[in-house]
């Protein structure tokens, strides 16, 4: 699995980051990108270092409609196969806005659905979809005991008014790697330990690869230290690879509590060990 698109690259890098992410697993003969970033320019551009032919992606997943994860996908459907299948949530198309200096924004999905449905197979579904073998989508997380990984300026339309956003699109990816499993999170909207609790029991194999947006930017002292807790009580848990919304502050505080050998970061370009 590779870091397709990210907020940060390697020094020197030949890869482009921006605000967003993307990622390419790939399996003996399929490849799966799940989240298109922001851009097409990026998502192409790093494409092409990675010596990926769009022409060859097997299939997409989106984990949910904000524009740094979806940004690129117009730009690349105009390069995969047509019919190409895309797992993504029904509520995919609700439209999504964030309240900046007073005024809602729409950051959600640009493209309509007749428009999408026009080039790929839509697999929308609230339960898990497998869209290679042995790579799931983890379908609605819809336990959310634990904190989530909210905004308070996110909202989303429900009939005539904009409310707060329960980003009920929000899933994750999972690879079924030997006797545990590797998730891949988008952005963790639906909280991080909501989506570890969810995996576990839609699944029944332990975690050892957590990777992806965690969305911890937001998160309280309290929270973080809660999260950090249950995460180093995680028997099978070997490596975590923190990027895009997680934050500087609790990448930190994951090194300090979990150490270097499991937490690593993850620009464009990283290969993540599963």
């Amino acid at each position: 699995m590779i870091c397709a698109v990210d907020d940060a690259v390697q020094r020197s890098s030949p890869f482009w980051g921006e605000h967003g992410v993307a990622f390419l697993i790939e399996t003996e003969d399929q490849r799966v990108v799940f989240d298109t970033g922001e851009s097409g320019t990026v998502l192409l551009h790093n494409l092409e270092l990675l010596d990926v032919d769009p022409a060859a992606i097997d299939a997409l997943a989106i984990s949910h409609a904000h524009y740094d994860h979806t940004g690129g996908l117009a730009a690349l459907l105009e390069h995969v196969r047509p019919g190409t299948p895309l797992y993504a949530n029904p509520d995919l198309f609700r439209e999504r806005f964030s309240r900046r200096e007073g005024k809602p924004q729409n950051v959600g999905l640009s493209m309509r659905r007749e428009a999408l449905a026009a080039r790929v197979t839509l697999y929308l579904n609230a339960a898990p979809q497998e869209t290679l073998p042995g790579v799931w989508t983890t379908g609605e997380i819809t336990e959310r005991r634990e904190p989530e990984g909210s905004s308070d300026y996110h909202l989303m339309r429900e009939g005539d008014a904009l409310v707060a956003d329960v980003y009920g699109d929000d899933m994750a990816l999972v690879l079924q790697s030997g006797e545990r499993l590797v998730l891949v999170c988008g952005c963790g909207h639906a909280g991080l330990l909501n989506t570890l609790a969810h995996v576990e029991r839609a699944f029944e194999a332990p975690i050892g690869v957590i990777a992806g947006g965690l969305h911890l930017t937001s998160a309280s002292a309290g929270d973080l230290e809660h999260i950090i807790d249950v995460l180093s009580a995680m028997p099978a848990l070997e490596r975590v690879y923190p990027n895009h919304c997680t934050g500087e502050a609790a990448f930190v505080a994951l090194i300090q509590r979990l150490g270097h050998h499991i937490v690593r970061p993850c620009p464009a370009g990283t290969i993540v060990e599963s």
